[in-house]
């Protein structure tokens, strides 16, 4: 069994058993997290596919740790006009063990 999820603007595909990064969730580690915006949940052949989200389904996951994805580097350029500028971001991350799929 699988489902597509939406969360922190992106969209994922989830099966349970596994892991995942998304964007950072005000949730304690160790909690259980409930996402709702499920658009998709299959099976095999059977597909229900949600207008836009599938009614009554919902992915229950656990939080198994906060983190911080590797440093992106931002570097800026005008050439001939002696500019430049460095930067850096990392963005924050929460990281979720899939438990199961409510369809």
């Amino acid at each position: 069994m699988y489902a597509v999820v939406k969360t922190g603007g992106k969209q994922y595909k989830v099966a349970p058993g596994e892991k995942l990064k998304v964007e950072q969730l005000p949730a304690d580690v160790g909690a259980e997290v409930v996402l709702d915006q499920v658009l998709l949940v299959g099976e095999g052949e059977n597909v229900r596919l949600g207008q836009p989200v599938v009614s009554g389904a919902a992915v229950k996951a656990t939080v198994v740790a906060h983190g911080r994805h590797d440093k992106v580097k931002i570097f800026k350029m005008r050439r001939r006009k002696h500019y430049q500028k460095h930067q850096g971001h990392r963005q924050n991350y929460t990281e979720l063990r899939i438990e199961s799929i409510v369809a």
